[in-house]
């Protein structure tokens, strides 16, 4: 998805259907609305391009967008294609007169389609409600559809995709456009939703979503905080930034915290390496302070733990000092490894004051809610959610899609970034940038947003520039996210 500056809703099954039934008698009905706006997207996807249209129709709801859709298609003279196994009789209400009208039209509904050429494609056969692998014609539809060359729109979200969280567990469209109706969806943001769901393009149908569910992040979410430097400030001005990590091994990983938080504007930047380094400066970043970890509390004010820290007694021991600090912490990597087998550090976590940020993975998330992976990635938000709650913390839960949640349970969902970010040392940087905010003073939820967006922008330039995503280097992201914070602050 590209880069936007304004959020957009994201709703939930319960949600969309609350919704759905407070506006169910609205005038003209949001089927078809929701009909009549994909089929304007449709027009713009056909273009100039000759050719007939295949829609397909599905038992349910979606199915009644895809009528009204391909009624309006014919109404303008396009030639359409549509093919459905539903029974008319069974179909919902609404879904049945969109079928009423697309016969009264003109149309016709075939059992089938033959392979032939199509200039688009459009999936009207399972929408949002769908919690089972599709079988039967309709997975051989699939497959035949997913065979094509042509661009396939999907309606609301790609049919065998789970909508709210992205799961594939059976054949599933692979779309080049979607259109959303009402809000986004987060199976379409998430894990696997953004691989399946192509282009999206979000249709409101006139409906004011604004304080439901959550949202996905762009700089609107955190402009209040992005504003550009006095001239009259100096070094204390912008924060003391303190890293301790880097154990036997993995100094790298603190290196490389540091080094974002420097670049990203803190005023001084304090790394405390448990290893002992063989060198008494950085040479590439001068300006980085090298210090003892031990005293980094007394230094610094705000601190990021965890960056190839380890799981010693003395990592232990530098992260329950961490929780005494006296202002924001940001825990990553080995700090939420060793909180999660820790009930005593997690209740000195949920009773600090300052504020504090967890960046986990999905590993490192299933240890803190003492479930499986497998169990996280089936309800990321949820799981981000539950983490932010109990811990009190601002909570990144990392992957495709990155789900960043508030303590007071709001949730949002991020949307820039790509797979290029796949790579040691991108988690390492994302806690630098996360701590040069913090350190300058923002909200660890202001701060964790931006962070969040920030890094992916500018993984996203850097590809775009041709350097990725295979071979982009967590290193490489640093000074482009300066370029892109730099430029925020301009405009």
């Amino acid at each position: 998805m590209d880069e936007v500056q304004q959020a957009q809703s994201v709703l939930g099954y319960s949600e969309l259907r609350r919704l759905e039934h407070t506006h169910a008698h609205c005038t003209p009905s949001l089927m078809e609305r929701a009909g009549c706006a994909a089929a304007q997207y449709a027009l713009e996807l056909l273009a100039s391009h000759a050719g007939c249209v295949l829609v397909l129709a599905g038992p349910g709801n979606n199915g009644g967008d895809a009528y009204v859709l391909a009624r309006e298609l014919l109404q303008r003279g396009v030639n359409v294609v549509l093919a459905s196994l539903a029974e008319p009789a069974s179909l919902p209400s609404d879904a049945a007169q969109a079928h009423a009208s697309w016969l009264a039209a003109g149309g016709q509904v075939f059992p089938d389609f033959i392979g032939r050429q199509w200039s688009l494609v459009v999936d009207g056969l399972f929408g949002i409600g769908l919690k089972r692998p599709i079988e039967g014609m309709y997975a051989e539809w699939i497959a035949r559809v997913n065979a094509m060359t042509c661009p396939v729109l999907a309606l609301d979200v790609p049919s065998g995709l789970d909508a709210e969280n992205g799961r594939v567990v059976g054949p599933v469209v692979q779309a080049s456009h979607t259109a959303s109706f009402i809000a986004l969806k987060p199976g379409l943001l998430t894990l696997d939703g953004p691989d399946h769901c192509g282009e999206l393009r979000l249709f409101d149908l006139g409906l004011k979503t604004e304080g439901l569910g959550g949202q996905t992040i762009a700089p609107a979410c955190f402009a209040k905080s992005l504003q550009p430097r006095p001239h009259n400030v100096h070094k204390g001005s912008f924060g003391s930034a303190g890293i301790i990590g880097g154990a036997a091994g993995m100094t790298g990983a603190g290196i490389l915290a540091a080094r974002a938080a420097l670049r990203l504007g803190a005023g001084k930047v304090l790394l405390g390496l448990l290893e002992a380094p063989g060198f008494t400066f950085d040479p590439q970043y001068p300006e980085l302070m090298l210090r003892q970890p031990g005293d980094l509390h007394l230094l610094a004010t705000a601190l990021a733990i965890g960056p190839g820290l380890g799981v010693s007694d003395a990592a232990s021991q530098h992260l329950r000092r961490a929780m005494a600090f006296s202002g924001p912490v940001v825990l990553d990597a080995d700090a939420l490894n060793l909180l999660a087998e820790n009930p005593a550090l997690q209740t000195l976590l949920t009773q600090r004051q300052p504020g504090s940020v967890m960046t986990p993975h999905p590993a490192e998330a299933a240890r803190l809610a003492r479930t499986s992976v497998a169990e996280v990635q089936a309800d990321r938000v949820d799981c981000a959610v539950e983490l932010a709650a109990r811990f009190k913390a601002c909570v990144v839960l990392k992957g495709c899609g990155s789900i960043v949640a508030t303590p007071e349970g709001r949730w949002y969902i991020n949307t820039s970034g790509n797979s290029g970010m796949a790579t040691a040392g991108m988690g390492d940087v994302l806690t630098g940038l996360i701590l040069a905010l913090l350190a300058q003073r923002w909200t660890p939820a202001q701060a964790t947003l931006a962070a969040v967006h920030l890094h992916g922008v500018a993984a996203d330039r850097l590809v775009a520039t041709g350097q990725g995503p295979v071979g982009l280097c967590a290193g490489e992201t640093i000074d482009a996210a300066r370029a892109v914070f730099n430029t925020w602050l301009k405009s």
